[in-house]
């Protein structure tokens, strides 16, 4: 990982491997909510906002490639892929704020049950 100028270079040199998925997911949708904050009011802060949980999300696919998990690769590339759609493209999932809030919300939630030890 050397090569690539991470934003998050911390959590690139192995701390986010080291996280359950509820908690990557739940940074992940932080900077969804800062993004969808500034959507309208800030193109430049709404797409770095973007692109640092596009980052996230790029470390979580390493992470579940890595660890051979097919089903969070999955979800994770779906992820990536609705959030890539309604920031970048047509938005052809029909995708709102409120509807992506509440998938990453699921995961905050998740992880408010399961305290970091």
């Amino acid at each position: 990982m050397d090569c690539v100028n991470y934003q998050h270079q911390e959590l690139a040199n192995g701390r986010w491997k080291e996280m359950p998925l509820a908690l990557q997911m739940g940074n992940v949708g932080s900077e969804v909510s800062r993004a969808l904050k500034w959507k309208g009011k800030n193109k430049e802060r709404s797409m770095k906002a973007v692109n640092r949980a596009l980052e996230l999300l790029d470390l979580s696919l390493i992470s579940a490639c890595e660890q051979k998990e097919a089903g969070r690769l999955r979800e994770i590339c779906r992820g990536r892929e609705v959030l890539c759609d309604y920031f970048y493209g047509e938005n052809l999932y029909h995708s709102t704020p409120e509807n992506l809030m509440k998938y990453y919300n699921q995961f905050a939630l998740l992880r408010g049950k399961n305290p970091i030890p």
